[in-house]
């Protein structure tokens, strides 16, 4: 950031705080009014040619965050989910899998991901 655009480190890196938290927080409420937590995400920012701050890659989706249901939460142990944390289980319990997933855990996670698309929109995944 420096070289391109000198002295402006700090200020970029409390506009991204900034940002960061109120897209968190407008989004985790939206989706908590829709009975999903949302237990941790990324965005990623970059700069376009001006030096504006810009998002560089996908947020909010099943493989930038953990979705968790609302229903059954209970703080201290492990959740079920709406995201890739259903892949990761699997793969940790079959590490001679050769990272081939049997057609059944692809079915459960795009129905998993279907399931979330569906209460945060109201609408039928087509």
């Amino acid at each position: 950031i420096d070289k391109t655009f000198p002295g402006k480190g700090k200020e970029y890196a409390e506009k991204i705080r900034d940002y960061t938290l109120a897209l968190y927080k407008k989004c985790a409420e939206y989706a908590l009014s829709k009975g999903i937590i949302i237990a941790d995400t990324k965005f990623e920012f970059g700069l376009d040619d001006k030096g504006n701050i810009v998002l560089g890659d996908e947020m909010l989706t099943p493989d930038s965050s953990r979705f968790w249901p609302l229903e059954g939460y209970k703080a201290g142990q492990s959740q079920p989910s709406y995201d890739k944390q259903f892949v990761r289980d699997w793969l940790k319990a079959n590490p001679d899998s050769d990272y081939l997933l049997p057609q059944d855990v692809i079915d459960k996670t795009i129905a998993k991901y279907k399931e979330a698309y569906e209460m945060l929109t109201g609408k039928a995944f087509k």
